[in-house]
């Protein structure tokens, strides 16, 4: 039997090679297509959680795009719709689905709801902010809102190094119905839920407002900024920090709080004195991070690699300390 002619097993290399190369780029277009997919769940979640509306809306389109009859990524998008209070845009976005689902309609429910509550406040908007105001609050009222905030606004820019994507919105409420949250203890003043919320009262006293609209707007830049669920004492303590109200207090009587303790939401106490005590130790423990490295940039590092960091290992490896050896210094 003759062997092969070398043109004939040539031909043959070449066939397996093109054979191979066309497996290759296959391969390795699935994988690219698998690990675009990946990131964009990983972005929509990280968004999701952060309550980064537009950035949240661009990866669920994006995914849409993909699985356009993913009914979940659909009710994602009808929320995200509605998170940014785009309450035509969510109404006829349900509307145009074509089926029925209990979350989508009351989705389009509230939507129709909100609508007609939103004429019924007053609204005003600047630059950064959306205002939005119970009763006849005067205009002089409204324009000094708007202007602490424009200035907090600028800056937490310059001090953070960061600029926000989304429009900031603030409340000044009257009624329970808009103050954000359920019940609540007497010693909360204003939260933070994604909007500022602010009893409108408070705008007759200056020195009140004013550190109270940096000390929430600094809430808002840090979730903006890490799209992390930072602890309790970070975030409350670098809002301290800003908002400069309690510099110089004395230490609270009484044994200091436990660590877990600091870590919980403080609306959850319902003793002041105790949660003036959770404030102090939280400002206490930033401070004595911000000791060993001032840096606000440095701190933003350290609160940004709390999206894959536990806190102990974050505060190891930028402050070479532990949250109980912090806890510890400010006893």
């Amino acid at each position: 039997m003759k062997s092969p002619k070398p043109i004939v097993l040539v031909v043959v290399l070449l066939l397996v090679l093109v054979w191979a190369l066309h497996m290759f780029k296959e391969r390795s277009a699935e994988l690219k297509a698998f690990n675009r997919h990946e990131n964009l769940v990983a972005e929509t979640n990280e968004c999701l959680d952060a309550g980064e509306w537009i950035c949240a809306e661009k990866s669920v389109r994006a995914l849409l795009e993909e699985t356009p009859d993913d009914k979940n990524l659909h009710l994602h998008l009808a929320g995200i719709l509605y998170e940014q209070e785009r309450y035509d845009d969510c109404i006829g976005y349900v509307e145009s689905l074509g089926y029925e689902s209990k979350e989508l309609d009351y989705l389009r429910q509230k939507s129709a709801l909100l609508k007609q509550e939103m004429a019924t406040l007053g609204l005003e908007r600047s630059a950064h902010f959306r205002l939005e105001f119970e009763g006849r609050l005067s205009r002089r009222d409204v324009a000094e809102a708007l202007a602490v905030l424009e200035v907090a606004y600028d800056s937490l820019c310059r001090l953070f190094g960061f600029s926000p994507e989304n429009k900031m919105h603030l409340v000044l409420f009257q009624s329970e119905e808009y103050q954000g949250v359920g019940p609540r203890p007497d010693w909360v003043g204003a939260v933070y839920d994604g909007k500022l919320r602010v009893p409108v009262n408070v705008m007759e006293y200056p020195e009140v407002y004013r550190p109270m609209f940096f000390h929430e707007l600094t809430h808002a830049f840090v979730r903006a900024m890490t799209r992390a669920k930072v602890p309790l004492w970070i975030n409350e303590g670098i809002a301290q920090v800003v908002d400069g109200s309690r510099i110089n207090k004395l230490r609270p009587s009484g044994g200091s709080p436990s660590l877990n303790a600091l870590t919980e939401p403080f609306i959850n106490e319902a003793n002041r004195s105790s949660a003036e005590k959770l404030y102090w130790y939280s400002e206490r423990m930033v401070r004595e991070m911000l000791n060993r490295n001032g840096s606000f940039e440095f701190f933003r590092e350290f609160v940004q690699s709390l999206r894959h960091l536990d806190v102990d290992k974050a505060l190891k490896k930028y402050y070479s300390v532990s949250a109980e050896q912090l806890l510890d210094e400010a006893r």
